[in-house]
């Protein structure tokens, strides 16, 4: 059992990249306009890179229709990134109508061909059973693949699996060297992750200070279990000076960045009663200045 009120969260992390949703109205870059012409002259790098633009708003209006169209001529000539491309698209919804089936085979022609996000991908796809049957041998295969490419989210969802024992034998040493490559890539999930590992001795030996390091490294990229995390350690005092009023805002921006949800409403609320009227004028200004700049909630 936890130390703290620590919410296990088992997240596979798909690499939406590809699918931002920014908006973009300012006029067609010079970047974007150069590798046009080169995607209209057959280049399937350039094809995949205009797709990957209309996707995300870079340089050009955000338009999935238009991401989907770049995305399948790259796909079609071969271009793993293309492929994979298509295969989020589909995965999502995006620009096309949500087809799991077809998201496996776009990304299973990349990963095919090496493709690290596309390996991820489509272990997400076996572990979710997402156009497929769960097959945990299958996710851990793919993850693997990409993990060992170096790519940080398949690192994550690698050592999940070793955390709960999917596909393999529960190891929570093994699963802490997993988080830690990831977060050490900054991916907010293996942070917070290894945060908690260091506060459950869970692989690693017991160690507040660490758990502190991490969650804040996660809640400063607005990671909400790591901020409630981070401010019951000010709030306790463990691995870090006890601040009631830092614990307070981080708890609030918490709060916030899960929609409000009741129990850590609930408990900012309860908290609110230990406080002095000018502590709690301190908290919410310090909460303010922490929402404006990590309480985006991942």
């Amino acid at each position: 059992m936890s130390d703290w009120n620590l919410l296990g969260v088992f997240v596979f992390v798909f690499l939406l990249s590809l699918c931002g949703c920014s908006v973009n109205e300012e006029p067609m870059s010079a970047d974007f306009e150069q590798a046009l012409a080169r995607a209209k002259a057959g280049d399937a790098h350039a094809q995949f890179k205009i797709g990957k633009m209309h996707a995300s708003g870079d340089g050009v209006p955000q338009n999935d229709i238009e991401a989907c169209k770049w995305f399948r001529m790259s796909a079609e000539q071969g271009d793993a990134k293309g492929q994979n491309g298509m295969g989020l698209q589909y995965c999502t919804g995006r620009g096309v109508p949500q087809d799991y089936t077809q998201a496996m085979k776009w990304y299973r022609l990349a990963a095919e061909q090496g493709d690290a996000a596309a390996q991820n991908n489509l272990g997400g796809m076996y572990a979710t059973a997402q156009g497929t049957q769960q097959d945990y041998a299958q996710a851990l295969k793919w993850y693997r693949l990409a993990a060992e490419q170096g790519d940080g989210d398949a690192e994550f969802n690698l050592g999940s699996m070793y955390a709960k024992g999917e596909g393999v034998t529960e190891d929570s040493a093994e699963a802490v060297k997993w988080y830690r490559l990831a977060a050490e890539q900054r991916v907010a999930a293996a942070q917070h992750k290894l945060g908690v590992a260091y506060v459950n001795a869970e692989g690693v030996k017991q160690d507040y200070a660490e758990a502190v390091k991490w969650f804040r490294f996660a809640a400063e990229q607005g990671h909400a279990l790591a901020q409630l995390n981070l401010g019951n350690a000010y709030l306790k005092g463990k691995g870090v000076t006890q601040d009631k009023i830092e614990g307070y805002a981080w708890i609030a921006v918490s709060a916030a960045s899960l929609g409000g949800a009741k129990s850590l409403a609930k408990q900012r609320e309860e908290f609110k009663e230990s406080l002095s009227k000018s502590e709690l004028i301190l908290g919410q200004r310090r909460a303010t200045e922490l929402l404006e700049t990590y309480g985006s909630g991942k």
